[in-house]
């Protein structure tokens, strides 16, 4: 583009088919995207927060393509202080220093701008702002028309017949029209606007209580802020007062907000000529930071880019980033030859990606329907046998077929891969095939390898990691009651959603073993390999295993639940003087806090009472009606969810309950259950206790229940090295005594019930950070009295102390925390510039190496006892896993001998400073056992 002469620009402007030149207020950008809320949800697989890259740069991008630029700007404000600060030492006092999650995005973020070709200034000693006023004034003198990108309204001075502004996140384009319609007042009059309003985030004095209303009321009245003074004393009431009051302090304020249009810059219009893209460099960039979309586009748009720096490129580079997601060869196999063209391809394989395509999501009841398979990226095939749909070809006969692919499927040498193989396993031993050939699982390799960055569903990973979105099993199959199972799904519509999943499992894999080949991840890539693979079928089996269900007892116990409820509803409404549903939270509202006038201790978020479980026990401390209905709220929940539901789950086939174990749902490494869940069944009171007597052993068996005595607690002992706690595990010590009998200076024998409850309350308490508010909260004392508590718990124990804020430290530090096995919790909140966010992940920070830790444990002692009970056939099996306990059905003539070995391989299923200590007991029902 030629540039216009100076002289010929005051008579001459740019036609209007220029673009215009773009300005972007770079600063505005930054604080923008931080708040946005997705965009604050966003790290790379390292931990290190990517949001604020990912918004600034999608904002240019979008705004490149609206406006077509052939110059642009992109400023920010430089680090250090500005003229502004040297004429009011109190300019932007009271502005907090850039969050650190901001903080370390700015160079890789200005980085990739300078790769996409746009100018990036950044001057010292001056604003964004006064860079954009100034290279405004330079374009318009030389007749360009300019667009400054922005969401500040200081800008809004800047607008004239050649300047505009434009907002990217509301697509909103600000004129001189716009800016009197939007502020009241015209843009030469807004800097005095800004003046008197002053500016709280920057500092400036302004007068009190002027709002723009005010402001733009004096100026369209006295037009100027010369006028409007030389006119005080006419303007009347508190606000007139105030004016005459901070009239001396308006000059500086005016000085403060106004934009520089006068600055000798470096920079000149011809250096905001948009440059090539550095693709080598941005590739690199994208690959460190994960922005699998735009590493897709700049692969597509330049083919194999190679990294400058060899070394660099070995370090960052992903394999699922290649081969593109849109040419795909999928075969449907309705023919013997086509099987066997396959089975060699199957045979000859190092890896075989495996899926099942079943008629139940029911692993005991579910039917095998078709088998897909992918051995290279991009060609998958889909064998079906038992597709009955009306019209539905021929099919292969699954009995052939799949003793066809027994010798691939059991090969010890392992070349399966698949996601959620414990699924297909299941499902494939109820046609009699044992799939021992697992070699990895796209599930647990994305759990281990970042277990909060998503959900670990197949479907999510590959939007997540491939930028694909898969065919739906809704798509295909239907919704609601209209659904259909999967064998009345047409073949051609079965072929690509089948292939496609072992397509994308192969894809994942790349992606994933990539991740943890690399050297900083080789503890993730052990905890892999020799706690999460093997759990894998050892849960399988737990599963198969399924648990003994008493019904008629249960049934029992149901009417008796039924009993009590009435009862209670009886005694409420008699409190309550009159009939009320006593499951509405507006009806208890009414009665608490209309009708009782019991105290409000918590609102809703639409300012309504709170009638929340913990507001419930609150009151219930001293009012009877709160405590009948938190009663109520528990018989109904455990008669519905268990006494009613658990009978409706036995297997008609087994006569058992067979609950499914999720592996990769909680973020620390715990098990969780479902259908039903093991995990919340109340041990605390009768009732729960009494559903707990419903699990029973077979005739001739026992229960056995192990469960290992405060494992956390003697973690944190381990991890801390804290000498008094360690040496009271070494003693085996009762530790809440001995934890009472060091915080209240007290011996043992004089450690009073009520100090050794407080005790206890506090070394839970501390390990999964609670506070001192917290603590007042459970013991009933004061917040002082907590503190006082918690002070002196870390003066007998420093250790715990020391090692707590080291681990904050660490976790703020890398960004993650980890337990003793290598597992690994990334933090991305824990530099949130939010405080209940921060202190949130600080809570996890402390507490998730010691859960992690208790669950890496219990896991490998079941990996070793389900590897020894192989050969224990017939005597023993391992039929629930719940929290930190295993419970066993086992034959009684072997049971001392067998309880001995549970007990022995659970306590050396780990090695630690302090002795692991496992409670085991027997019993003809699971309540007994303890």
């Amino acid at each position: 583009m030629q540039k216009i002469s100076q002289t010929k620009a005051s008579s001459e402007t740019k036609t209007n088919s220029t673009p215009p030149i773009v300005l972007v207020d770079g600063s505005s950008y930054l604080y923008r995207a931080y708040h946005i809320r997705n965009l604050q949800e966003l790290h790379n697989s390292e931990g290190m927060p990517t949001g604020v890259i990912r918004g600034v740069i999608s904002m240019l991008k979008r705004l490149l393509v609206e406006e077509t630029p052939s110059h642009i700007g992109v400023v920010f404000d430089a680090k250090g202080k500005t003229f502004r600060h040297e004429m009011y030492k109190d300019y932007k006092a009271n502005r907090p220093p850039m969050p650190e999650d901001m903080q370390i995005q700015i160079e890789p973020l200005y980085d990739i701008v300078r790769a996409l070709g746009l100018p990036l200034i950044s001057e010292s000693g001056v604003e964004a702002d006064d860079v954009i006023g100034t290279l405004a004034r330079q374009a318009t003198e030389q007749g360009y028309q300019t667009l400054i990108s922005t969401s500040d309204k200081d800008m809004a001075q800047l607008v004239n017949d050649n300047v505009t502004l434009v907002n990217t996140m509301t697509d909103t384009k600000l004129n001189a029209k716009g800016v009197v319609e939007k502020f009241g007042v015209a843009p030469k009059q807004i800097i005095e606007y800004l003046a008197l309003m002053g500016d709280k985030s920057d500092n400036i004095p302004g007068v009190p209580s002027v709002g723009p209303k005010t402001a733009a009321k004096w100026l369209n009245e006295y037009e100027t802020l010369d006028e409007l003074i030389n006119n005080a004393d006419a303007i009347k009431g508190k606000v007139g007062e105030k004016l005459r009051d901070h009239i001396n302090q308006l000059p500086l304020s005016v000085d403060l907000t106004t934009i520089r249009r006068d600055l000798k810059l470096s920079t000149t219009i011809d250096d905001l000529r948009i440059q090539q893209e550095d693709a080598p460099k941005l590739k690199k960039l994208y690959t460190r930071l994960e922005f699998k979309t735009w590493l897709k586009k700049l692969n597509e748009e330049y083919g194999n880019i190679e990294f400058d720096d060899a070394d660099e490129l070995e370090e960052t580079q992903d394999t699922a980033y290649a081969p593109a997601i849109n040419e795909t060869t999928y075969q449907l196999i309705l023919t013997k030859k086509d099987f066997n063209v396959w089975l060699r391809k199957l045979k000859a394989a190092n890896l075989v990606a495996f899926d099942t395509e079943t008629d139940s999501l029911d692993y005991m009841q579910a039917n095998v329907v078709g088998l897909s398979f992918a051995v290279k990226v991009g060609e998958a095939a889909y064998v079906p046998f038992a597709h009955s749909y009306s019209g539905a070809p021929k099919q292969l006969d699954r009995e052939e077929v799949l003793n066809q692919l027994e010798p691939i499927l059991n090969n010890k040498k392992a070349k399966i891969i698949g996601h959620n193989l414990k699924y297909d396993r299941s499902v494939l031993l109820n046609h009699g095939i044992e799939l021992n050939g697992i070699q990895h699982d796209t599930m647990l390799q994305s759990y281990v390898c970042n277990s909060v960055a998503s959900r670990h569903d197949l479907d999510t990973l590959c939007e997540k990691y491939l930028d694909h979105k898969n065919i739906h099993f809704e798509d295909v199959a239907g919704k609601g009651a209209k659904q259909i199972t999967f064998d009345q799904v047409e073949l051609d519509v079965a072929l690509d959603y089948a292939a496609e999943d072992a397509d994308m499992v192969l894809r994942l894999h790349q992606k994933f073993w990539q991740e943890l080949q690399q050297k900083k991840k080789a503890k993730q890539k052990e905890l892999y390999q020799s706690i999460e693979l093997p759990m894998l079928k050892v849960l399988s089996n737990v599963e198969r295993n399924g648990v003994l269900l008493d019904a008629k007892q249960l049934e029992k116990q149901g009417k008796q639940l039924s009993k009590r409820i009435i009862e209670v509803e009886q005694e409420a409404y008699e409190l309550a003087g009159g009939k009320f549903n006593l499951s509405s939270p507006k009806q208890i509202q009414e009665i608490l806090f209309e009708k009782q006038d019991l105290p409000v201790i918590r609102k809703t978020p639409k300012g309504q009472p709170s009638t929340a479980e913990d507001v419930l026990q609150e009151l219930a401390v001293e009012f009877p009606l709160p405590k009948l209905l938190l009663e109520h709220r528990m018989l109904s929940k455990l008669k519905s969810t268990y006494v009613d539901k658990l009978p409706t789950l036995i297997n008609p086939k087994t006569n058992r309950i067979h609950t499914s174990y999720h592996q990769a749902v909680a973020i620390t490494g715990r098990l969780s259950s479902s259908d039903p869940n093991l995990q919340n069944i109340p041990i605390r009171n009768e009732e729960g206790r009494r559903i707990r007597q419903a699990f029973v052993a077979s005739k001739e068996f026992k229960i056995l229940a192990a469960d290992y005595s405060q494992i956390e607690l003697r973690i944190m002992a381990h991890l801390s090295k804290d000498e008094r706690l360690c040496d009271a595990f070494a003693k085996g010590e009762d530790i809440h005594r001995a934890t009472a009998a060091e915080v209240f200076d007290l011996s043992l024998d004089k450690v009073e019930s009520e100090q050794r409850r407080a005790a206890k309350a506090i070394n839970f308490g501390l390990i999964y950070g609670m506070s001192a508010f917290g603590l007042a909260k459970q013991l009933g004392i004061t917040r002082t009295e907590a503190q006082q508590y918690v002070s002196l718990y870390f003066d007998r124990y420093p250790g715990v102390k020391r090692y707590m804020d080291s681990i904050r430290e660490q976790a703020r530090a890398q960004g993650f925390v980890e337990t003793l096995f290598g597992r690994r919790l990334y933090l991305p909140d824990i530099n949130n510039k939010n405080v209940q966010r921060r202190q949130y992940a600080e809570r996890t920070a402390i507490n998730a190496p010691m859960q992690g830790t208790a669950a890496d444990i219990i896991k490998r002692a079941m990996v070793k006892i389900d590897e020894h009970l192989q050969n224990k056939q017939g005597e023993c099996i391992m039929i629930m896993q719940v929290h930190d306990e295993l419970v066993f059905e086992v034959r009684e003539n072997v049971i001392d001998l067998t309880k001995q070995n549970v007990v022995e391989q659970m306590e050396t299923a780990a090695k630690l400073s302090v002795p692991l200590v496992v409670d085991a007991a027997v019993g003809s029902n699971w309540d007994e056992a303890h």
